[in-house]
C-alpha cells in the first residue's frame, strides 16, 4: 500500500461537485441563467422528493487553523440578527422564483460555527424559513455544534424545529495536537453535548475525525477513536487534512509542511484507524465516513440512495439543493451558484433585492453524464455506461488512463462498467480524476486541490 499512495497521492478534487469550481464557466454564466435552472429543478423536485437547504453561518469566535471554510472571526453578537434577516431576505427572494410553496426534505446548518448565535435566534431563523414552506415528513434537519459553546439551550431549540441530527467537530484529542491547529478542546466538553443531545431525543449524532492533522502522530489518532468509541456516535467522519494555505482568506497557519505526518504515515493513520472502527461495529460509506447499522447513511448506501453534494454525503437525494448565506454554494442539477463571500456585500445585495450571487455554472449534457458518472463511484464504488444515457464518446481515453489503475489491482473493468475494488478505495478521487475532462485538457497552472491520499 505504501508503494501506491507514493504513486497515487497527487493534488485532486474532493468532488463535492462536477465540474469542480476552477473549472466552472463563468463567463456563460448569468443570473437569469441560473434562475431558469432553479426553477426547472423545482418543478422537477418539489413534488417528488421536495428540496434541500444549506445555510452558511460564517461567524467564528476564534480561528481553528485547520480550517479551510469561509468564516469572520469576530466576538461581536450584536451581528447575529442583522445576517439571520439577510438570510430570510434571500429565502424571500428564492421562494418568489416558485410557483408553489415548497417542501424541505434536508435543512443543514454550517459554518464558520453555527452554535456562535443564540438559541434564541437559531429558532428565529428555521421559524422564518418555515414560514415560506413546508416540511416532508421524513425531512432530517441537521447543524453542526461546537462542543466548547454547544449548550442544552442550543440542542432543545432546535430540537424543537425539528432537528434530529448534530454532528460534532473532534478533530483530535491530542493537546499538542489541539495546540497546533487552535482548537483546545476536552473530550469532557464533547461527552456532555454528546450526552445531552441524545437525552433530548436526537436520533443522529456525528463526530467528525481529523487525520493527517500538524504533529498528529498514529498514537493521537488511536487514542481519538478509543474515546470516540466510549460515546458510540451513530456516524463518524473520519477524513483527511486538506493542507490548502494558498487559498485566500484561509487559516492554515502555525505551522509548515514539515509538520505534517508524510504521506506513508498519515495513509497508515487512516489504514489503521479504519480497521479500529470497522472492528467497533461501523460501516464504511462512501470516502472516509462510517455509520453503524441502524444509521440512515449505511441505508442509504445499501439500498443505492446514497447521495453526495457541497454537504457531503447525505441519505436524501433532492434535486435541488438552495444555499443560503455568504459564500454558499446551490446546486440544481442542472447548474451551480455561489453568493458572495464578504458578509457586507451579501447583506447590501440582499437588501437591495438582488440574488447575491458570486459565480456559477451551467452543467453541458455531458457534464451530466460524467457527473453521474463520479457520483456512482463515491457513492457506490461503481459505474456503468451500457445504458445508452450514460454512454460518453470518450469512454476509451477514459479507461487507457485507468490502465494502469487496473494492472495495479485498483480498479475492475469489463465491457460496459468499472468497479473500484477494496484495494482501490482508498484512491477514488484518483479514479474520478479519469473521468474529469477539463482537468485533463488543462491541468492548472497554480495550487488549486489538496493532496488525494
Amino acid at each position: 500500500m505504501c508503494s501506491l499512495v507514493q504513486k497515487y497521492n497527487v493534488p485532486g478534487p474532493r468532488y463535492t461537485s462536477y465540474p469542480t469550481v476552477p473549472f466552472w464557466d463563468i463567463d456563460t454564466f448569468s443570473g437569469k441563467k441560473w434562475e431558469a435552472s432553479v426553477k426547472k429543478s423545482f418543478h422537477v423536485s418539489n413534488s417528488v422528493s421536495g428540496i434541500s437547504l444549506y445555510i452558511h453561518l460564517p461567524f467564528c469566535e476564534s480561528m481553528c487553523t485547520f480550517c479551510g471554510c469561509h468564516k469572520r472571526i469576530t466576538k461581536r453578537h450584536d451581528l447575529e440578527m442583522p445576517y439571520i434577516k439577510s438570510v430570510l431576505k434571500e429565502w424571500k427572494l428564492y421562494s418568489a422564483i416558485f410557483d408553489e410553496k415548497p417542501i424541505i426534505k434536508e435543512l443543514h446548518l454550517g459554518g464558520g460555527t453555527p452554535t456562535f448565535f443564540t438559541p434564541e435566534h437559531l429558532k428565529y431563523l428555521i421559524d422564518g424559513i418555515l414560514r415560506k414552506a413546508d416540511k416532508a415528513n421524513d425531512a432530517e434537519f441537521s447543524f453542526e455544534g461546537h462542543p466548547n459553546n454547544t449548550t442544552k439551550e442550543h440542542l432543545q431549540a432546535l430540537y424543537d424545529v425539528g432537528f434530529r441530527r448534530v454532528s460534532f467537530g473532534v478533530q483530535d484529542y491530542n493537546e499538542t495536537v489541539q495546540k497546533a491547529i487552535n482548537r483546545i478542546q476536552p473530550f469532557e466538553n464533547v461527552k456532555n453535548v454528546t450526552k445531552w443531545a441524545r437525552e433530548i431525543g436526537y436520533n443522529s449524532v456525528s463526530h467528525d475525525i481529523i487525520f493527517g492533522l500538524p504533529h498528529q502522530k498514529l498514537e493521537h489518532v488511536i487514542n481519538t477513536i478509543e474515546k470516540t468509541k466510549e460515546l458510540k456516535p451513530d456516524r463518524i467522519a473520519f477524513y483527511s487534512y486538506a493542507h490548502v494555505p494558498w487559498l485566500a482568506g484561509n487559516g492554515q497557519r502555525g505551522y509548515n509542511d514539515a509538520d505534517l505526518p508524510a504521506g506513508d504515515e498519515k495513509r497508515t493513520q487512516y489504514e489503521v484507524g479504519k480497521e479500529l472502527l470497522l472492528n467497533y461495529g461501523y460501516h464504511e460509506i462512501g470516502m472516509d465516513h462510517f455509520a453503524l447499522e441502524s444509521d440512515r447513511l449505511l441505508k442509504a448506501m445499501q439500498n443505492g440512495d446514497l447521495h453526495r453534494n457541497f454537504m457531503g454525503y447525505t441519505s436524501s437525494n433532492t434535486h435541488l439543493m438552495i444555499g443560503l448565506g455568504a459564500s454558499s454554494i446551490s446546486d440544481s442539477w442542472y447548474g451551480f451558484a455561489q453568493n458572495v463571500k464578504n458578509v457586507e456585500e451579501y447583506q447590501n445585495l440582499v437588501e437591495n433585492d438582488i440574488i447575491p450571487l458570486y459565480r456559477g455554472h451551467i452543467l453541458s449534457e455531458e457534464d451530466q453524464i460524467i457527473r453521474r458518472h463520479i457520483l456512482n463511484l463515491m457513492c457506490q464504488f461503481k459505474t456503468s455506461w451500457s445504458d445508452f444515457k450514460l454512454h460518453l464518446p470518450q469512454i476509451d481515453s477514459i479507461l487507457n488512463r485507468l490502465k494502469e489503475m487496473e494492472e495495479d489491482g485498483l480498479v475492475t473493468i469489463t465491457e460496459g462498467s468499472l468497479r473500484i475494488n477494496e484495494k482501490g478505495r482508498p484512491f477514488v478521487r484518483n479514479v474520478c480524476m479519469a473521468f474529469d475532462l477539463p482537468l485533463q485538457k488543462k491541468s492548472p497552472d497554480t495550487k488549486l486541490f489538496s493532496m488525494t491520499v
